[in-house]
């Protein structure tokens, strides 16, 4: 039996008359790439915000690591977050900031998680080097191309080597290259440091190589689940219209 590391059970959330979800559920094991898809419109973004605590439910739990995020004060979600790399659409660097400060940023916040003997510089070099950018350390993000600016914003999200990895469009804005590229670094990360990572996507090819299960969130509901392969041999005209060319 593969480790739950993160569970959404029955979680509501409407805005006045508008029903997003709708005891939408979900478990994401331990070393696993989940993807969630979803028509734009359809609670993604507010099911990843729930998820991290910056928007309120109206019933249910949300359990990450036996912690219930609904019930946690303040401290203790900020705490809970150092556990999470979050992959901004859009990479949402600080366009003030060289790379190395962009870097720098998540470690000055939570020094507790700098181990006795390591600095501040190797860590960052080091980030960087896992993700092949070693050399922009002191460029500005507007001098990276789209592609390394958001190769750029996974190495933050990876410095505080978080257990838990949420990518929010990983290949939106990009090229079919760079696209291809930022999938196959998504790959490598999850076989080097066994994070579990739940993946919000509408690049269906991304889903095809980068998922190990994927979810259907539809309704407001957890409408199927299933292998890549699984989901698109359906038969369900709702289902195959994610899978259309």
């Amino acid at each position: 039996m593969k480790e739950v590391v993160l569970e959404i059970k029955d979680v509501y959330k409407s805005f006045g008359d508008n029903h997003v979800l709708n005891g939408f559920n979900l478990k994401l094991h331990k070393g696993e790439n989940l993807v969630i898809m979803g028509k734009s419109g359809s609670g993604k973004s507010v099911m990843v915000k729930c998820l991290v605590g910056l928007m309120a439910v109206d019933s249910g739990s949300i359990k990450i690591h036996d912690f219930d995020i609904v019930s946690l004060g303040r401290k203790e979600l900020d705490v809970l977050r150092t556990e999470i790399g979050f992959l901004f659409q859009g990479s949402a660097l600080y366009d003030s900031m060289t790379v190395r400060e962009n870097l720098e940023f998540p470690l000055r916040r939570n020094k507790d998680k700098i181990k006795t003997g390591q600095s501040t510089d190797e860590l960052v070099l080091e980030a960087l080097e896992n993700v092949g950018l070693a050399n922009t350390i002191d460029l500005m993000p507007s001098e990276l191309s789209g592609g390394m600016q958001r190769r750029v914003a996974l190495a933050r999200a990876l410095i505080l080597k978080p257990k838990i990895i949420l990518y929010d469009e990983p290949t939106t804005g990009l090229d079919p290259i760079t696209s291809k590229e930022i999938i196959e670094l998504m790959r490598r990360i999850q076989v080097t440091y066994n994070t579990s990572s739940l993946i919000i996507t509408h690049d269906v090819d991304c889903a095809r190589v980068i998922s190990n299960r994927m979810i259907l969130l539809i309704d407001g509901i957890n409408y199927i689940e299933g292998t890549f392969e699984e989901l698109s041999n359906s038969e369900d005209p709702k289902v195959k219209a994610f899978f259309k060319n």
